[in-house]
């Protein structure tokens, strides 16, 4: 139904646990071996015209040479803290109104410490992807993130939440949790959704023209300013009784799911695999 009444002007997508498998792999099928059906969705999206955001909570070093391979005319970095489209680069600090970075301004404040303590055992560092950031700070885990929001604004923290963005396929041996999620300590008011939101505005292009695609609860929260969001399978724990009407689980992991929804998207529905 939504094939037949709309057809996207910009598709938004998580990297790592969604279009790229394994290893941050476009290639790479969860199962092993390899897959082509990434690539060929992101062929068909270009060749289609639609735009391509990838929309990542990598730093955006890292997010622009992804953007680069892909062919996206822009791209969304740090959990929404950095928006890139074409030679326009736009910032976004939340609650934060510090002169340095708020990377290095939450190393200074112990904001961090005071996480770690509070769950040791269950929460550290998720190195070294959490070093060299700009705006958010990484950490991996499993911890109840109600409690951990409520203990940084009683600890005077107030300016930062904690974001959850996905499950990590692996296991860490510093760490006694059945599953570990990423993380992000982050200003409050940064977000996917308020980049994407404004990433529209910015493009002229209504909501009901465009589509996100992800693996976690900061992905799922796009909801509100998109047409639809498509959750691939290995990101069905985001995925609960409340969640917004217009988010739809795909049967396949990581980059068959983005093949699945887009290819669906486009050819009407009728994409099966």
């Amino acid at each position: 139904a939504l094939a037949a009444r709309m057809r996207p002007r910009v598709v938004y997508t998580d990297l790592d646990g969604t279009l790229l498998g394994p290893g941050g792999s476009l290639f790479a099928s969860r199962e092993g071996g390899l897959t082509l059906r990434a690539a060929e969705a992101v062929a068909t999206l270009l060749g289609a015209g639609i735009s391509l955001v990838p929309t990542s909570g990598r730093v955006e070093t890292t997010v622009r040479e992804a953007a680069r391979l892909l062919g996206a005319d822009g791209y969304i970095a740090e959990l929404g803290a950095v928006t890139v489209r074409g030679e326009e680069i736009v910032r976004r600090r939340g609650a934060y109104r510090g002169r340095d970075t708020p990377y290095r301004a939450m190393l200074r404040s112990g904001a961090a410490g005071l996480l770690l303590d509070a769950h040791q055992g269950r929460l550290e560092l998720h190195a070294p992807w959490a070093l060299y950031r700009e705006c958010t700070l990484l950490l991996r885990g499993h911890v109840d993130l109600v409690e951990a929001r409520d203990l940084l604004v009683r600890s005077g923290y107030g300016w930062l939440t904690v974001e959850d963005n996905g499950i990590v396929p692996r296991r860490f041996p510093g760490l006694d949790v059945d599953e570990v999620h990423v993380y992000h300590l982050v200003p409050r008011g940064v977000s996917k959704a308020g980049a994407v939101a404004a990433d529209l505005a910015a493009r002229g292009v209504d909501a009901s023209a465009a589509v996100a695609v992800g693996d976690s609860p900061t992905d799922v929260a796009l909801a509100p300013h998109v047409a639809a969001v498509f959750v691939v399978a290995n990101g069905e724990p985001a995925v609960g009784p409340d969640t917004a009407e217009n988010v739809f689980l795909t049967d396949a992991p990581n980059g068959d799911g983005f093949a699945q929804a887009i290819l669906g998207l486009l050819s009407g529905g009728e994409e099966t695999g």
